[in-house]
């Protein structure tokens, strides 16, 4: 077993190319359309001036990453932030790939990024990094080819943006090119709360199976952004006890349970570790609690082969994008935790995305209640196929997911000729 973080590959396109070859070679698939899944059909890298409110000009890097297309046009998330590589990108078009598979959506993935911290920017630098980056993938992106969607600290009001920016290159009124909107452009309801709504539907299906009951159930959230604060609101309107929440700068815990409500409005107003009868404790701790399910909110790789051993959730939901190492995971299988794995759990953000073009492609738009009960279908039948295949296969939920999804495209390959 490793005890370091040193001596774990952490890079995650190498982590996504190894996720493939173990799910790939339980199902037998032959080598050349495993060859094929393991690399992006196209990334490009770009670069583009911003003039900034000083007067100055910053030259920006971006990358986008389009994984495959055999089922349908890609589709993935664009992220701000100053870790962002290629290899990051590549990874994150990989797992929306399978992401889309898992639940059966006409999508291959995508993803984008942009180097850059955008808490650092004015409003009108904002927008301005926003559409200079559309401009810069203008050419590759469009309704029928490449949909992009908000990801880490990116907003509706920036696909807004990203969305008239393409438009007026194209010179018409282009809603599909991207999705998680405002509603004002084309937005769908429900979007805003679909990654977190889509991950409860989850957990309550993995309950179900256990017999155990939302009020005799803890959990600890890491990560308190869009869909960590979510998805605490609505696991405890469900009668849920949150014991724990974190976010960037540390976390707070009372067994007795928190007052989400409370936490959310110290969130906004002033810092969570304001509160008021929690413990204060670090990310890491909140990490390793005796809880019964932990939802990993936040960015990759917080559950490693470093601290693995010491986690004592029952579940975890993956609400965040590649939360767990591949070593680790095999910690975890050893210690008879379940994973209900990100490309299961967190889709319902893409499976709303998926909705919200639908209804931009018919100019036809429906109510927040169809799309929640659209959603809900979409997600009990994901989790039951996969647990099903993982039964039968008698391996853990990930690899089941990744089957799932494999088998998926590897058929649209074959039928459209490529193998």
């Amino acid at each position: 077993m490793l005890n370091t973080v040193e001596k774990e590959n952490l890079n995650p396109y190498e982590i996504v190319q190894k996720q493939i070859d173990a799910a790939a070679a339980l199902l037998g698939l032959r080598s050349d359309a495993v060859e094929i899944l393991k690399r992006p059909k196209r990334v490009l890298a770009v670069s583009f001036p911003v003039k900034m409110d000083d007067g100055s000009v910053r030259v920006f890097e971006g990358y986008r990453s389009q994984h495959n297309d055999a089922v349908g046009p890609t589709k993935g998330g664009i992220r701000f932030h100053p870790d962002v590589t290629m290899d990051e990108v590549k990874a994150l078009s990989m797992w929306m790939s399978f992401k889309c598979g898992v639940v059966g959506l006409p999508y291959g993935g995508g993803k984008g990024g942009v180097i850059c911290d955008p808490h650092e920017f004015s409003k009108n630098e904002l927008e301005r990094v926003s559409r200079g980056f559309m401009e810069a993938i203008a050419d590759i992106v469009g309704p029928e080819t490449d949909i992009p969607a908000p990801d880490v600290y990116t907003t509706p009001q920036i696909m807004g943006w990203m969305m008239d920016t393409y438009s007026r290159l194209k010179g018409t009124y282009s809603p599909g090119v991207i999705t998680g909107k405002p509603l004002s452009v084309g937005g769908s309801k429900g979007r805003n709360e679909a990654t977190a709504r889509g991950c409860v539907f989850t957990i309550l299906e993995a309950l179900k199976d256990s017999g155990r009951k939302p009020e005799q159930t803890t959990v600890a959230i890491q990560g308190f952004g869009n869909a960590g604060r979510i998805a605490a609101r609505l696991l405890t309107e469900l009668g849920f006890k949150i014991v724990a929440v974190s976010d960037s700068r540390g976390g707070i815990y009372d067994a007795a349970g928190l007052d989400v409500e409370k936490v959310g409005q110290l969130k906004d107003n002033a810092t969570i570790l304001d509160y008021v009868g929690g413990t204060v404790i670090s990310n890491e701790q909140l990490l390793e609690l005796e809880v019964d399910i932990l939802i990993p909110a936040a960015l990759e790789n917080v559950i490693t082969a470093a601290n693995a051993d010491s986690i004592q959730a029952k579940w975890i939901a993956e609400a965040a994008n590649g939360p767990t190492t591949p070593d680790a995971d095999a910690i975890l299988r050893e210690k008879g935790i379940t994973v209900i794995p990100d490309i299961l759990a967190n889709a319902g953000g893409v499976t709303v995305s998926y909705f919200e073009w639908v209804q931009n492609l018919m100019n036809y738009y429906w109510s927040e209640v169809e799309v929640n009960e659209k959603l809900q279908t979409t997600m009990i039948n994901a989790y039951r196929a996969v647990k099903e295949l993982s039964d039968q296969y008698k391996v853990d939920l990930r690899t089941g997911a990744y089957m799932i999804s494999l088998l998926r495209i590897t058929e649209a390959m074959e039928a459209r000729g490529w193998i």
